[in-house]
């Protein structure tokens, strides 16, 4: 909404606004003066610097999940406010000060609860802006009884706060059993876990754990070392026990005598470390169930793969040695020329491994037994473990919960002091109290807001009709070409009038004065509205202008969206200032009268009648004389005879071919049933006449539809406007009236 808008709706609904203001300024009185006459009020107020909250006995360790549901400073205030305002603390008033004494005042009695409702309905708790301070208010018909009430509130209110926010509700032998009990339970504990693990033989579970993994490990990797070396002495031993091979003397023929006797022992060598490799790989994967991937199997394939390749290279360089039949010899442990030594030697040799064997083989299972019994008894130690440090955490928690319970008890019993009493309850003075004189000041406020409130519920919602030219112009999407003031009152200015001038003339809703016999409207010169016909032609001349329509004459209707509109002033006004221009011919034809009729304007004047603007020659036309219709079906010319249309259609030749410049149509309301909307499409503009806060703008829509089928080309003129807003705050149309 823009400035304007909030103007328009403040002036033209002035007295619903002044109406409910009126209205809220009673209504505030009325609480003064006549609901609640003014009482003996006290006052006090007090600071609250922190509050202390005591400590409940949770679970130990659960402290990390209790959670606060505010602990903003707003929130403790909120809470102190809601304490004091308790019914909780009347009634304890009420006890101290007896129902008799506080019910005096309004008649007696002893009801208890009455005296606690009249104490709630006395009090008034709030709490001071931007401050930790509460003021409390306590108001009474009994001057001698609202100082003591006050007090009493504010006595019961400490008395309150500390039960509340500070009561532990737990005694100091509670805590004392609970922390010997906790500790003989860890003292036993400590005992059992301490004879589990003697007998067990574990100082660290962790570390016990640790050992028994390293010592299979290490008995397994010996078992595989000493496997190893008996598979390589037994092949050895096997290649020894061999009866030797009948050699050839050596010759200087042949390719053996061109080997070096170092070449053809390295020979040797390799051959049978090979099969020592060999056959160890072959216990590894048969008899000990090695995959490929295991580590140790892979570094013997690496070991054969070398010495394989190391073979191929010397039997590559000497071809001779494939020819040989050598005996498989060590000569690290062979000594030479001792053949039988050596059998016996590898021979016990390959005894004490298979002994050392089997005693590692049993020191494995013993080791593996002890481990899995260590596992049962670990799960004990374990469980024994946990218990201890749940035990010792409930020891330290109810050991301190009973040191601060033991300092709070020596401290003293005033817990209170967190809250201090800024000012004591007041001597009684007679007034309103604050929270009252807001309650009358939204009164007289809420008149002026309702006020306000229905005048733009209103405007912009209840009431649709048009009212300015910007409603059409926002609203509608048409386009304006004037806007004229109403003739009898235009919001607070009455229009100036001369004494020669004559009533306004002819429309409907304007004053009228009597018509000719011609039935149609002649227009009065001294007319006030003049201007607006002149500044409506000059818009019209300008439209033609913009549009090169140049020819004659122009076809205008005017019409409207319902009777009063004003159509028949604003078209004899129109009709006399257009005939003020050009050749100065105009010829006015009324059609929505009871009768037929027209008027011929000749430079501002009316020049003949409809009979004779119809004969031939007195306008140099080649008119004929003709009426436009005879009879009207019914008094006042709501409906129009069938054939009316038919014998326009057959006059509009002849009246294209007159030397008339304009030819004004004076057209019946639009409606679902008049000939308007056929009669739109044959003018070369229709201007329908909207009259001010009375049509409704739905209705304007669905005309404006109506004429829009007939293909006419359609602009507005907003009659009998009203200017409510003073021409200095805001100037609502381009000329004020």
């Amino acid at each position: 909404m823009s400035l304007g808008d909030i103007y328009f709706v403040l002036f033209r609904q002035k007295w619903v606004i002044l109406f409910f203001a009126l209205a809220g300024v009673i209504g505030a009185a009325v609480l003064l003066f006549v609901v609640k006459r003014p009482q003996y009020q006290s006052q006090a107020m007090i600071s609250i610097r922190y509050v202390v909250e005591g400590k409940s006995l949770n679970p130990p360790g659960d402290q990390q999940t209790t959670r606060s549901l505010n602990e903003g400073s707003d929130s403790i205030i909120n809470t102190e406010l809601t304490l004091i305002n308790s019914l909780d603390l009347d009634e304890q008033v009420v006890q101290v000060m007896t129902p008799e004494r506080i019910l005096a005042g309004v008649g007696g009695g002893t009801n208890a609860d009455q005296a606690a409702a009249l104490v709630k309905s006395g009090l008034t708790v709030e709490q001071i802006p931007a401050s930790s301070v509460i003021r409390i208010t306590f108001e009474n018909p009994d001057r001698a009884l609202t100082q003591p009430v006050l007090s009493e509130i504010i006595d019961a209110y400490l008395m309150k706060h500390v039960q509340l926010h500070q009561g532990m509700g737990v005694s100091d032998e509670f805590l004392t059993n609970e922390t010997v009990r906790l500790r003989a339970e860890l003292a036993q504990t400590d005992s059992d876990l301490r004879r589990i693990k003697s007998a067990a033989g574990v100082i660290s579970v962790v570390d016990t754990q640790k050992g028994y993994a390293d010592q299979i490990s290490k008995i397994r990797q010996d078992i595989f070392t000493a496997k190893d070396e008996l598979a390589e002495h037994q092949a050895l031993l096997g290649e020894l026990g061999k009866p030797p091979e009948t050699k050839p003397e050596a010759t200087n023929a042949g390719p053996a005598a061109t080997i070096p006797s170092g070449q053809i022992e390295q020979y040797q060598r390799i051959c049978a470390l090979l099969g020592s490799l060999q056959d160890k790989e072959q216990n590894y994967l048969t008899q000990q169930g090695f995959t490929m991937e295991n580590v140790l199997v892979k570094q013997l394939a690496e070991q054969i793969d070398q010495n394989e390749a190391h073979k191929r290279s010397l039997e590559e360089t000497y071809p001779g040695l494939l020819t040989l039949s050598l005996p498989a010899l060590n000569p690290a442990i062979t000594p030479p020329g001792d053949a039988s030594i050596n059998l016996r030697a590898e021979a016990q040799r390959v005894m004490a491994l298979k002994a050392k064997i089997q005693v590692l083989s049993t020191q494995l299972n013993q080791v593996w037994a002890e481990a899995t019994n260590f596992d049962n008894v670990k799960a004990t130690i374990s469980d024994l473990e946990q218990k201890r440090d749940v035990e010792e955490t409930n020891l330290k928690y109810f050991m301190s919960y009973l040191e601060e319970a033991r300092i709070d008890a020596v401290l003293g019993e005033d817990k209170a002091a967190n809250i201090s009493i800024i000012q004591a309850p007041s001597p009684p003075t007679k007034g309103w109290s604050k929270p009252f004189k807001k309650k009358v000041a939204m009164v007289a406020v809420g008149g002026i807001v309702v006020g306000l409130a229905l005048a733009f519920l209103i405007e912009l919602f209840l009431d649709r009709s048009i009212k300015r030219p910007a409603d059409i112009e926002t609203k509608l999407r048409l386009p304006l070409f004037i806007s004229i003031p109403a003739t009898a009152k235009n919001g607070h200015h009455y229009l100036e009038r001369t004494d020669n001038r004559l009533p306004a003339v002819g429309g409907e809703g304007q004053e009228t004065a009597g018509k000719p016999a011609s039935g149609v409207a002649v227009r009065n010169r001294n007319d006030t509205l003049q201007r607006f016909y002149e500044g409506l032609r000059d818009r019209l001349i300008v439209y033609f202008e913009t549009r090169n329509l140049t020819h004659k004459p122009k076809l205008v209707a005017v019409t409207s969206c319902g009777r009063g509109a004003g159509v028949s002033s604003i078209a004899t006004g129109l009709a006399a200032s257009l005939s003020e221009t050009g050749d100065g011919n105009v010829l006015l034809v009324n059609i929505s009268g009871e009768q037929g009729a027209a008027q011929q304007y000749y430079k501002g004047k009316p020049s003949c009648s409809l009979d004779e603007a119809l004969e031939t020659g007195k306008n140099q036309s080649t008119l004929v004389k003709a009426n436009l219709y005879a009879t009207t079906e019914q008094a006042g010319g709501d409906m129009l005879p069938a054939n009316l249309p038919k014998k326009i259609s057959t006059l509009m030749p002849k009246f294209k071919a007159s030397d008339y410049d304009y030819i004004i149509f004076d057209l019946p309301p639009v409606s679902q049933t008049s000939v308007t909307a056929r009669l739109s499409g044959l003018m070369d503009m229709v201007l329908l006449v909207i009259e001010s806060e009375k049509t409704n703008q739905d209705v304007v829509k669905r005309v404006n539809q109506l004429l829009a089928e007939s293909k006419a080309t359609v602009g507005t003129v907003l009659n009998k406007t009203r200017n409510y807003v003073p021409p200095r705050l805001h100037q609502e149309y381009l000329d004020n009236v």
